[in-house]
């Protein structure tokens, strides 16, 4: 048998075995209470106590069999993991059925096993960000062995394209050439991100104040949907806008301005990139300003504030820890962004402030190390974890200040309203 049909036969047992555990633990619950005598639980909930102590197990044993053949590397026969799984379920059945009694609480096991799952689910997500840090630091520091870390971080000049000369077992003729400065593109990161956010948050935020303050039901109803449809636009279809509309127009301007401006140039994907972000910061802006209370508007409009006043010195402050909340979800947004910058900028690493030129950032860098015929213990290759990783930092001091701002702005506007 193949193992898709084990799976099948597996599945149909648990099924049968949890029919049987749910039925007959319902049963003799009811008959115990028809006795007279009193139950800590309804027979429901007995009965769904049967089936979790039916299948639990069974699954548990079956994933453990199938992580110690994919991880270890173990040989366990198919055949003998779904016998093995099948006789836990019936001895779990057989448990289950035998715990029907005055005296167990049904429900209180059944929350148990749900506040255990959730709690699983979220002990999931925390190892699997410590998974995602210690991979990338591993390798960082594989590259930092190679590479300074203060040179990396304070060099202006990236130019890795030799390095693989010293994979291959030549790093006298590519150590002069190989230069790994970091800040051309951290600047590029840093200059594309601030003109998205200049676009994107004046834009979003007063849309999401038309929409939650001015705007009619009706209006509303059909705006957001509209608006939101922008979220769902792939990134490369933005990247051709970028290249092929925003770019011209912008050398065009340019030009009639008596500038110079090469149409690979950081102001493009940088305005399309805010496009792209509207929806982020408009959707959740509108809901947290919705979500402000009427009675605040009609105290502030009873006091002889006008709406305007009302929006401005009510509204915004107390929906001000969302809408940073929705900014700083944004700006993380455009930190990862790699299509729209790989078709509109290029990915020339260029150390300038002139908006209007070449400009890369560094999650192209990232995929420009990680693709091709490359070796991987080359410290162009390993580059792109140490990137990665001053990366994850950056983000993760966003996420910590937009932390301290939200509970200094929730503070505030708390001791001014007591």
């Amino acid at each position: 048998m193949y193992t898709d049909q084990y799976l099948a036969l597996f599945c149909a047992a648990l099924v049968v075995l949890g029919l049987v555990a749910f039925f007959t633990a319902r049963a003799k619950a009811a008959r115990v209470r028809a006795g007279g005598t009193a139950m800590t639980a309804q027979p429901d909930q007995y009965g769904w106590f049967g089936v979790l102590s039916t299948a639990a197990p069974a699954l548990g044993v079956s994933l453990v069999g199938a992580m110690s053949m994919l991880l270890i590397g173990g040989t366990i026969p198919t055949a003998m993991l779904l016998v093995v799984s099948i006789g836990v379920a019936c001895m779990g059945l057989v448990g289950g059925i035998l715990m029907v009694r005055p005296a167990f609480h049904a429900r209180r096991a059944i929350e148990a096993f749900v506040r255990f799952m959730l709690a699983g689910a979220a002990l999931i997500s925390i190892l699997t960000t410590l998974g995602i840090l210690v991979s990338i630091i591993s390798e960082a520091l594989r590259f930092f062995q190679m590479q300074g870390f203060w040179d990396f971080i304070t060099g202006t000049v990236w130019n890795p394209g030799a390095s693989f000369l010293e994979a291959a077992g030549r790093g006298e003729e590519g150590a002069s050439a190989a230069q790994f400065g970091s800040l051309p593109l951290f600047a590029g990161t840093f200059m594309i991100t601030a003109i998205a956010m200049l676009v994107a948050i004046p834009i979003g935020l007063l849309s999401a104040i038309y929409m939650s303050e001015f705007a009619g039901s009706r209006v509303r109803g059909i705006a957001k949907p509209v608006l939101e449809v922008l979220a769902g636009i792939p990134t490369v279809v933005y990247g051709f806008f970028a290249a092929i509309t925003v770019a011209p127009l912008i050398v065009t301007a340019a030009q009639l301005l008596g500038l110079e401006a090469d149409f690979n140039n950081a102001l493009a994907p940088g305005i399309v990139m805010g496009i792209m972000i509207i929806p982020f910061i408009s959707s959740l802006s509108d809901d947290v300003i919705h979500s402000v209370p009427d009675s605040m508007r009609q105290g502030a409009l009873a006091l002889g504030l006008t709406q305007g006043e009302t929006i401005r010195d009510v509204v915004v402050p107390a929906a001000l820890p969302g809408i940073i909340s929705a900014s700083l979800l944004a700006v993380s947004r455009a930190l990862g962004e790699t299509m729209i910058v790989v078709m509109a900028a290029g990915m020339l690493p260029n150390l300038t402030a002139n908006p209007l030129d070449n400009m890369t950032t560094v999650t192209v860098r990232i995929v420009a190390a990680l693709t091709g015929d490359q070796e991987f213990a080359s410290a162009e290759t390993l580059s792109a974890f140490a990137l990665g990783l001053v990366l994850f930092v950056v983000t993760l001091t966003l996420n910590l200040v937009s932390v301290i701002m939200i509970r200094r702005f929730r503070e505030k506007y708390r001791v001014n309203n007591l």
